[in-house]
């Protein structure tokens, strides 16, 4: 195992690997992929073109082959299984867990999903897969397994483990078995310890435990990750509406599920409003960004007309522009830590202790020791370099941009999730275009204001 984790593709290897994959180097190709594990040799893979993917899977097992074709980034996948035929892709579909295979049927085009399906020689993983393809994808009908290990609630516990034996042999991991009753209705588990330490004529209601988590198909896949995180679960069992035992979700799914919604969090937060990678092409990555950089150069032009509003101001004292950046990115970063909190809890699923009148005098009280620290610091800077009524312009001006940064930052996620719009938006260029402009305007009201008095 320690050798799987310091492995590295290096450029000789690579290279290496190269040239006999051009000069069609059989033994090559096989013994450099020889102790390597397959998510290793998917990475490889991702390199070459299909036709030359599919040359090297070709000398692999099926078995091998198939857990590196599921490895694959979904778009390069897409690309090899097109210059496969439609058997070849049957044969190392059935090697794969049906939720694997249906996944990897769904992004096939119709016509040719069909093609793959009636290749199929297992009638039973066929029947299940195509049960799977029913359901959307990001559901708990979409993402479960169909294969698991199941007990009758009247079998005795010798007849449960010759039950274990001969599913087992479908089963990649068995974690569990889950009992049932005559229609298939889950009724609970009974732990593999519990089976090997109980009497061989006991039967599974004597010792297996009813208390267990399950959810339903329906269920969308961000509950699901919650549901298996806050009870440490490596698997969890999958009903239809009338509580029958359908199918089973494992971890491994779930990550997959957490990496991508982290993705999709990260790319909103940074204002990206597609699901796009660096290596995609121009117009996808040109067309994902430029949406928020609009709003964004639509802000600043907002913001150029705003400070020529208070033209005169600045005509007056211009020192006041020079400290145009410091109200404006302090602003934004008071606002940014506010929602990033914020977000972080509607995300987890929090449920709050305090009220929102409570949460929002919270909030105020932390606003201002910061915007007081704050304040102080900058208005001692500018006293030393420059004079008092500068520095007590911007240092008023500056707590009560910290003030009104901190609320922004804490309400706009939370109308943002009352209007069913996603609160990660309220972390990126929306709350920071946002308290640019309101941080603009209450620096030139306070300036202009303060000035008069001064």
């Amino acid at each position: 195992m320690e050798d799987l984790k310091q492995f590295e593709i290096t450029k000789e290897f690579f290279d290496a690997f190269k040239q006999a994959v051009d000069e069609r180097n059989d033994h090559h190709i096989k013994s450099s992929l020889q102790d390597l594990h397959n998510a290793d040799i998917s990475l490889i893979l991702e390199e070459f073109d299909a036709e030359d993917s599919r040359y090297v899977l070709k000398l692999l097992p099926n078995e091998t082959s198939a857990s590196i074709i599921r490895d694959l980034d979904v778009d390069t996948r897409k690309e090899f299984l097109a210059v496969f035929e439609a058997n070849e892709i049957a044969a190392y579909i059935e090697e794969l867990a049906t939720d694997d295979g249906a996944d990897i049927l769904n992004e096939l085009p119709v016509k040719r999903r069909e093609e793959v399906i009636g290749f199929l020689k297992n009638e039973e993983k066929a029947n299940y897969i195509l049960e799977l393809l029913r359901y959307d994808e990001d559901c708990a009908g979409g993402l479960m397994a169909k294969e698991l290990v199941k007990a009758n609630l009247e079998w005795t516990v010798i007849e449960c483990i010759d039950e274990i034996r001969r599913q087992a042999e479908n089963v990649e991991k068995i974690y569990s078995v889950y009992v049932v009753d005559e229609t298939d209705k889950l009724l609970g588990r009974v732990s593999l310890k519990n089976l090997l330490l109980a009497n061989t004529r006991a039967k599974v209601k004597n010792i297996y435990d009813p208390d267990i988590v399950s959810v339903q198909t329906y269920m969308e896949e961000e509950e699901i990750a919650d549901i298996m995180q806050k009870y440490d679960l490596e698997v969890i069992p999958v009903v239809n509406v009338q509580g029958k035992l359908v199918g089973r979700i494992t971890v491994d799914d779930i990550i997959d599920v957490i990496k991508e919604l982290a993705e999709e969090e990260r790319q909103i937060m940074a204002g990206i409003s597609e699901d796009v990678e660096e290596d995609d092409n121009i117009w996808l990555l040109s067309r994902a960004r430029l949406p928020w950089l609009i709003i964004g150069l639509m802000g600043g032009m907002i913001g150029a007309k705003l400070i020529g509003v208070f033209e005169n101001v600045l005509a007056q004292v211009t020192a006041i522009a020079f400290f145009i950046p410091l109200i404006m990115a302090t602003g934004g970063n008071v606002g940014i830590q506010s929602s990033a909190l914020v977000v972080q809890s509607l995300a987890s699923q929090m449920a709050f202790k305090d009220s929102l009148l409570q949460r929002v005098v919270k909030v105020f009280m932390v606003a201002i020791i910061n915007g007081v620290v704050l304040s102080v610091i900058v208005y001692t800077f500018i006293l030393i370099t420059t004079d008092h009524n500068l520095a007590l312009v911007v240092s008023a001006a500056l707590f009560s941009v910290v003030i009104l940064a901190s609320l922004l930052g804490t309400l706009i996620p939370l109308l943002l999730e009352k209007l069913g719009f996603n609160p990660a938006l309220a972390s990126g260029p929306f709350i920071t275009t946002t308290i640019d402009l309101i941080g603009l305007a209450v620096y030139f009201f306070v300036a202009h204001s303060l000035y008069k008095v001064v």
